[in-house]
């Protein structure tokens, strides 16, 4: 065992359990963190505005029920799709599709965007190879190569995946990128003082270095999938929420649209609580120091 191997793990592995345990938390900083009640508070008192505003103003005739229907019929709609369901799907089967398409995507963007970001971060030749490809296609929407996806895959379930994916490997890999560029050169100087090798420099400094701007990428792509979902659900699909929010706005059905806007968005949220749950575990440090 190098002198690097036997001094670093004790030091990381001390600087983590000091960290965790004398680290004071920023109040408001995250959801469910100690010390930020106000800011949960405000956020409820935030929703129940809103819901109240919404709820006087259709219940009081200020809003047609075509444009904006009230709160109670959205969610009997919302329990009527559940039990009997819309376009030959229950919700739940809407929710399943929906959900494959858009985890897939994310799973095969984390092992892909992260690993690119990373040399992208490390390696100039890396850098020149994949930077301009990133940066040309970041910035299109996805309606933009929709149709040449769908000449490249078909109109099965690869065109979904694939154009899901695309929305979400540019923001994974320059979070990953930018991870990278955050570390000090201090800390890759000092390991290197004390015998490490490229391999272990970039497992033991630049990979927890990283981190927080990786995780912080994964929210954003998440957000980015949803945010394609509906544009990918316009090629031949026969169930998902997009398909749903679709099919119903052809109908005119404005609570089924609502409803499904709102199930995508709690689906969302619900997940982005989980990153912020995992990013508390994994880097607790961030923000302290």
């Amino acid at each position: 065992m190098s002198l690097f191997d036997e001094k670093q793990r004790r030091a990381v592995m001390h600087t983590w359990s000091e960290l965790r345990r004398a680290a004071p938390a920023r109040p408001g900083e995250q959801y469910g963190a100690p010390g930020n009640g106000s800011s949960l508070t405000l956020s409820l008192a935030t929703l129940c505005v809103v819901f109240g505003t919404w709820y006087v103003a259709t219940n009081g005739g200020w809003i047609k029920p075509l444009f904006l229907p009230s709160p109670q019929a959205v969610w009997a709609q919302l329990v009527d799709v559940f039990q009997e369901g819309f376009a030959d799907a229950t919700l739940l089967t809407h929710i399943g599709w929906s959900a494959l398409r858009v985890f897939g995507a994310f799973v095969l963007a984390v092992l892909t965007a992260i690993p690119v970001g990373i040399l992208m971060g490390v390696n100039r030749v890396a850098r020149g190879i994949f930077d301009p490809l990133v940066e040309f296609y970041r910035p299109l929407p996805p309606l933009a190569y929709l149709p040449l996806v769908v000449i490249w895959m078909g109109i099965g379930e690869g065109s979904k995946i694939l154009l899901i994916y695309l929305a979400m490997f540019a923001p994974l890999a320059l979070s990953a990128r930018a991870g990278v560029k955050s570390v000090a050169i201090e800390q890759i100087h000092a390991a290197y003082s004390m015998g490490a090798s490229r391999a272990q420099v970039l497992k033991h400094v630049i990979m927890p270095a990283a981190l927080p701007e990786v995780l912080t990428g994964m929210r954003i792509a998440i957000g980015f999938g949803w945010t394609t979902l509906v544009a990918a659900e316009m090629v031949a699909a026969t169930a998902g929420l997009g398909f749903m929010v679709l099919t119903a706005s052809k109908f005119m059905a404005t609570d089924v649209v609502i409803m499904g806007i709102l199930v995508i968005g709690a689906m969302a949220l619900l997940f982005d609580l989980g990153m912020r749950w995992l990013e508390r575990k994994l880097v607790p440090w961030k923000g302290k120091v």
